[in-house]
């Protein structure tokens, strides 16, 4: 490896910033937790609502920045300001349903071990995240006759019709679903692994055999009526029957259990992307959306603004632009493209919205849902599992663009902080019922409840009994006890993965989500060929303690930028430190970001360079969601100006591995985690079976909230409407029926209503600064004249 030469250096919390990129680590340097935005005022955003948080993204990964970490225009928040930039370890990188029976009436974060204010006990080996600065602030049958010929021709056609049928059932059902061995791994017959199409028993209108399922070579259809040849090297099989539009037999490579196999995690590895920016725009991830709106009035810079922008631009298409973007984002091609990349896994991020906005929320609501509907269609089809990602809740959580609204933190936090959980709290609910529907649940196989939230401002102790909360929400929601619904994915909260060791003992099929990246913080001109090694020895040991101490432990986001180079990367407007043009005052910057973003310059040899940095990054991270699947042309250069974060354009281009198999021993001999997980992890024995002293100890709700005192000082809702229920897809066999898709409720004993607000109370706006004092009197007798109570109903069905 070529680099600088090093001494080892003892890890301490004025570490500065002079420790070379390749420093081997210390012992007690192998700390996790993940690196986010961070929340000191910016003097060039004053103009910025009075508590409002500073923009989205990661953070530092290495200390000796100075007074000022990370910060992004699009995602920060003052409400815990973080007093210096030691935050984050150099050496871990940024680490039925009737109404009646259910609804209606009828401090600074620190990476120092010995740091005094963290409440959560220490390890040797982990201490608090690393990370939070970088992101801080789914026929009749034939009449015969007497006649002997016509008879024996019955016969003839009969014999034949009975053993198409059979070949069908066998070639499209039976056979994927037997196409493992004791092992779990896909024996070499797999059809996965052969190709060409095959018929199935389906008839076409035409009356003749349709084709249903096919490997490499094989004719297919989209659901635009175009057809295409079928591309997946690695052994992929797709799967799909209009009269049967709940078939599993769909498999993504032949290394990946079917859709209707089981998934062993421990064992089977999660290889996937994130589909950032499509139902939860980013404006790096979508420039050109953003980019007709940066000079507004009010600029746009998160969906709250662009939403506003988009609406009062009617000559555009208003609002509808959102949807308009929905439909050409990402598309039925792109899942395609994913399984032939030998990726296994999406998450795809979703705001609230998808199911309802309140008041003057100007989202667009309810659509984006539709287009998920559609994600779980081609995801089935192609033989890829769905992450469903939380990643935008009421008030924010995190008060970074991508919750929605730049800003202050209003979950769990300030006073509204525990009427936006609750609110967040029936959405998870919602989301959980119908993801554990038979027709999904093999598809949505995980559901992460919260993307990223500030546990360092609101503290691990009332994200934990949040996470309970949830926890038994989405149980629940499955119905029939241990091993039903989804996996549930827990991001750290900025805590750092030991700080979580103990918690959810006897928990059925729960995660820990961690977001590791090395690109912010002191900048360096580094060639990627000094990078080869650093993710192996900082995250591969974190991930296997983890998964050890706690269960499945996967890297829900990670990227290949080693610097903060890239259009909007820090937030719109925000400039970069590289450049020395980033509004955080870093000080003098290193050049042109022009070498590290014009890719159609990058030589084979720095290309290869990047390859072998995912290897490293894959092969330590071992379970992971790369952030992110696509990034969007700018309007103004017409090319991608972010090249690092883009897993297609890698592809296309020649970085990023087309088989990530390749990775699998890279780390050696860090020992990866070597499976399986205990039984009670992925819903076998003694599952769900929570320990009565960790549940009796995060009770539920808080006892009082940060920047804002006590929960029964603060507004709150009551259970009094209807749930809104998300709409399920129409499919329509070949004779013209309607195809049961589920009713949107898995459980239908679960007839709690909604909580909406009280008539006799009054509410603060639920994105209010958390500074704002409660309303004195809370409540009254007699209902305000002026209480308009939230519209809850059910949401219209999905567009054809």
């Amino acid at each position: 490896m070529s680099g600088p030469a090093y001494e080892p250096v003892q890890w301490s919390s004025d570490h500065q910033d002079d420790v070379p990129y390749n420093t081997p680590l210390s012992p007690d340097a192998m700390q996790t937790g993940f690196h986010n935005p961070e929340t000191i005022p910016l003097d060039p955003l004053d103009d910025l609502p009075a508590g409002a948080s500073r923009p989205r993204f990661l953070g530092s990964a290495f200390a000796g920045e100075g007074p000022n970490p990370r910060e992004s225009y699009a995602s920060s928040s003052n409400s815990f300001p973080i007093q210096d930039d030691y935050n984050s370890s150099v050496y871990a990188l940024n680490e039925q349903r009737p109404d009646a029976g259910r609804g209606s009436a009828s401090y600074g974060y620190r990476d120092d071990p010995a740091d005094s204010q963290s409440n959560f006990g220490k390890s040797p080996v982990f201490t608090e995240s690393p990370y939070l600065a970088e992101k801080r602030n789914a026929y009749p049958a034939p009449r015969t006759s007497r006649r002997r010929p016509i008879i024996i021709g019955a016969v003839v056609v009969s014999i034949l019709l009975v053993a198409g049928i059979a070949l069908g059932i066998y070639f499209g059902v039976v056979r994927p679903k037997n196409d493992k061995d004791g092992s779990g791994a896909v024996s070499s017959g797999s059809t996965a692994s052969s190709s060409g199409a095959r018929p199935s028993a389906t008839n076409s209108p035409s009356g003749t055999l349709a084709v249903v399922t096919g490997g490499d070579g094989s004719q297919i259809t989209l659901d635009d009526g175009t057809t295409m040849t079928y591309t997946n090297k690695l052994g992929g099989t797709w799967y799909w029957d209009e009269n049967d539009p709940f078939n599993n037999g769909a498999q993504a490579q032949s290394y990946t259990p079917a859709l209707n196999q089981t998934f062993n995690y421990g064992v089977d590895i999660i290889r996937g992307v994130n589909l950032g920016g499509w139902l939860n725009t980013e404006p790096f991830i979508v420039p050109a959306l953003y980019e007709l709106y940066v000079n507004s009035s009010t600029p746009a810079v998160d969906e709250w603004t662009l939403s506003q922008n988009m609406a009062a631009d009617t000559a555009n298409g208003g609002l509808s632009q959102l949807e308009d973007h929905y439909k050409t984002f990402i598309t039925e091609q792109d899942f395609i493209e994913i399984a032939a990349a030998g990726l296994n896994y999406v998450r795809i991020p979703i705001g609230f919205w998808a199911i309802e906005t309140r008041d003057d929320e100007p989202f667009l609501a309810k659509t984006s849902w539709t287009y998920f509907l559609k994600a779980i269609k081609w995801a089935r089809k192609y033989g890829i599992r769905i992450n469903l990602d939380f990643h935008a809740l009421p008030g924010s959580q995190n008060g970074w663009n991508h919750s929605g609204k730049l800003g202050t933190i209003g979950v769990l936090n300030g006073p509204m902080g525990y009427a936006n959980a609750q609110r967040s709290l029936d959405y998870i609910r919602i989301l959980a019922e119908f993801i554990s529907q038979p027709e999904y649940k093999d598809v949505v196989s995980m559901f992460g409840v919260t993307n990223e939230p500030q546990a360092p401002t609101f503290g691990q102790e009332n994200l934990v009994r949040f996470y309970l909360q949830a926890y038994n929400i989405v149980r629940n929601a499955g119905g029939v006890g241990a091993g039903s619904g989804p996996f549930i994915s827990f991001h750290e909260g900025f805590e750092g993965l030991a700080n979580w060791v103990g918690m959810f003992v006897g928990s059925d099929r729960t995660s820990l989500d961690i977001h590791p990246y090395l690109c912010f913080g002191t900048q360096s001109s580094a060639p990627y060929s000094s990078y080869a090694s650093t993710p192996c020895q900082a995250w591969a040991v974190a991930q296997n303690t983890s998964m050890s101490a706690f269960g499945l432990t996967q890297a829900g986001e990670w990227s290949l930028a080693i610097n903060d180079c890239g259009l909007w990367v820090n937030g719109v407007g925000l400039g970069t430190r590289y450049e020395g043009t980033y509004q955080g005052g870093t000080g003098p910057g290193l050049g042109s970001c022009d070498q590290w973003t014009d890719f159609a310059t990058w030589t084979p040899a720095m290309k290869q360079d990047i390859e072998n940095f995912a290897l490293s990054s894959m092969s330590a991270l071992q379970n992971y969601f790369f952030w992110t699947w696509k990034i969007g042309n700018s309007s103004v250069t017409g090319k991608v100006e972010a090249p690092q974060w883009s897993y297609q354009l890698g592809l296309q281009q020649g970085w990023m591995p087309t088989d990530p198999r390749a990775a699998d021993g890279i780390c050696q001999p860090s020992q990866p985690f070597n499976g399986p997980l205990s039984a009670w992890q992925v819903g076998g024995a003694g599952a769900n079976t929570l320990q009565a002293a960790f549940t009796n100890s995060y009770t539920w709700p808080p006892t009082s909230l940060s920047a804002a005192g006590a929960v029964s000082t603060l507004p709150s809702y009551i259970t009094s409407s209807a749930v809104p229920t998300l709409p399920v897809p129409t499919f329509t066999n070949s004779a013209g029926s309607t195809v049961s898709a589920g009713d949107g409720w898995q459980n239908t004993q679960d007839t709690t209503l909604m909580a909406v607000a009280n008539p006799t109370c009054s509410y603060l706006d639920p994105w209010v600064n958390p500074t704002v004092p409660p309303p004195n009197p809370l409540c009254t007798g007699n209902a305000r004249r002026d209480f308009k109570p939230p519209r809850s109903q059910i949401t219209p069905p999905p567009k054809a």
